[in-house]
């Protein structure tokens, strides 16, 4: 492989998980080119809600607590760099999480306790007293303090912003990737609508339509679409403190007061159309956790698809058997919150450094199958 002042490195995708793919190995040195379908971060990435946690951590397997950890301490930082380089604030906006009458609270406040997480059963009535909004009726809460989110559509707008700036890094956007172009064994490149186009690494960081792409060599990645739906209300900007989750739905401050809610879980392969049904479901919700917006108008309703994989263990490293083709994607529902660790371990195992978390139970190694 050639020195890093002279490797080039193809990444296919430009949502988040491409993004800091991309600004990861840029700033180590190396020659990056993103190629997007479309404008870059305009699908999961911009269509989440950007919680920064795993809406119920305690349930994810250990190597996905190890990316959500690193992540969660990095954001702040992250948030900070790309403000001073860009002018783009991200809105890393740390307000604390309550989860209300959880079923499997015990497992919640254990899991916390055997991870050294700040997360605490805390009274309705301190819930009540700090969140003014938050409907009557619940019995149980827990909190953890440090939770953020961050304003996901302003994270790409900075991240590509970034990028531009930087003389190593070429972007092609509505560039859509038909396959690669593989030369003696090994991935040399990718064709496009645009031609074909040549790299010493290419990285397959195309959410959802990662699997798809990975046919086109007889290799099965089990990463599908998984359509979510939210909402968005705009309401005072001191109306909801923090975020709040009951029954599976939540709802996130923005500075600004902007209030989203979210979401569906569908599989509707790649259909992307918001729906009545959704909309009714997420407004009966939203008005369950906070009455107060019965009266508030809806002013977004949109849907994105995230890239479900098994567990939910996102696919970091070499693909077996095709060198020169690396993965970076199925990060399913937790793409913006293990985006800094995925795209740091990516990174740490491409350039020969050592990597952050152990990168075994990310390895495609053992994970694909064949389509033929």
């Amino acid at each position: 492989m050639p020195s890093f002042d002279e490797t080039r490195v193809m990444v296919v995708g430009g949502g988040v998980v491409g993004l800091l793919s991309a600004y990861g190995l840029a700033v180590s040195g190396v020659w990056v080119t993103l190629l997007d379908r479309q404008q870059v971060g305009q699908e999961s990435s911009w269509a989440g809600g950007g919680i920064v946690s795993p809406l119920y951590p305690w349930r994810y397997s250990p190597a996905v607590t190890a990316l959500a950890h690193w992540s969660q301490d990095f954001y702040p930082r992250l948030g900070e760099q790309l403000l001073a380089q860009t002018r783009i604030d991200p809105e890393v906006y740390v307000t604390g999480l309550y989860w209300l009458d959880l079923d499997d609270e015990a497992e919640a406040l254990a899991w916390a306790q055997r991870e050294g997480r700040p997360l605490r059963r805390v009274d309705v009535a301190v819930v009540e007293h700090a969140v003014p909004a938050l409907a009557e009726g619940f019995g149980r809460a827990v909190r953890m303090a440090d939770v953020a989110n961050v304003r996901n559509p302003r994270l790409v707008k900075a991240l590509r912003a970034a990028l531009q700036q930087m003389p190593n890094v070429t972007l092609h956007e509505h560039c859509a990737v038909s396959g690669f172009i593989r030369e003696s064994g090994r991935i040399t490149g990718v064709h496009t609508a645009q031609g074909d186009m040549y790299a010493d690494q290419v990285v397959l960081a195309a959410g959802a339509w990662s699997g798809e792409l990975m046919t086109t060599l007889g290799i099965e990645l089990p990463v599908v679409p998984v359509k979510g739906q939210m909402i968005l209300y705009k309401c005072a900007e001191d109306f909801l403190p923090a975020i709040v989750l009951a029954k599976g739905r939540y709802a996130i401050p923005r500075r600004d007061g902007h209030i989203l809610i979210g979401s569906t879980l569908e599989h509707a392969g790649f259909d992307k159309t918001p729906t009545d049904e959704a909309m009714a479901s997420l407004k009966a919700s939203a008005i369950e956790l906070l009455p107060a917006l019965a009266d508030a108008e809806v002013v977004g309703h949109w849907a994105g698809l995230r890239p479900g994989s098994p567990e939910g263990i996102p696919f970091i490293g070499p693909v077996p058997g095709h060198e020169g083709l690396w993965l970076n994607c199925g990060h399913y529902r937790n793409g913006l919150v293990l985006a800094p660790a995925s795209c740091q371990l990516l990174a740490d195992l491409m350039l020969g450094r050592e990597p952050i978390v152990d990168p075994a139970p990310y390895a495609p190694t053992g994970r694909l199958g064949s389509t033929c």
